[in-house]
């Protein structure tokens, strides 16, 4: 299977929510289902069969981040020598050459990814186009809405 590239705190994250999982959500839910089943009848116990689909989404959860997690390639962009090239973790701060405004993104994981947190994917069409390029290039990526020119400028290691 191919390794997942991971930053550190994107890691920590999944491992954190692993960790809830298995040790809030499923001792909780078994605890349910354990309340469900002394009621009686199971076909009709509504409580029962809302249990048991809780269930198999945390343990389809837990399987899904342990296999993320045993396949992570985790990068520390911060071990990174700066060379003022974007690449996986870094920070890239832009101009749109459109509209004259300015936006910091941080280059992730698809798992880490979130638009809100200025965490774009490295598989996402801004993230392909910024790969590689250094301070002060001027890059043309196409999105959803058409053709959209930045200028890098400035690339961070955080």
């Amino acid at each position: 299977m191919d390794k997942i590239p991971m930053t550190v705190h994107g890691a920590e994250s999944l491992r954190a929510e692993l960790d809830r999982l298995k040790s809030q959500e499923r001792p909780r839910i078994v605890k349910a289902i354990a309340e469900a089943r002394e009621q009686g009848d199971l076909r009709e116990n509504a409580e029962y069969q809302y249990a048991k689909e809780e269930q198999g989404f945390i343990e389809g959860r837990i399987h899904d981040l342990e296999g993320k997690l045993s396949n992570a390639q985790i990068i520390d962009v911060t071990q990174i020598a700066s060379s003022g090239k974007v690449i996986f973790g870094s920070t890239v701060d832009l101009l749109n050459l459109s509209n004259d405004e300015k936006i910091s993104y941080q280059i992730v994981g698809d798992e880490e990814a979130d638009i809100k947190a200025n965490k774009l994917s490295v598989y996402s069409p801004i993230g392909r186009a910024l790969i590689g390029k250094e301070e002060g290039a001027e890059v043309l990526v196409e999105t959803p809405g058409g053709q959209v020119e930045y200028e890098i400028l400035s690339v961070q290691h955080l």
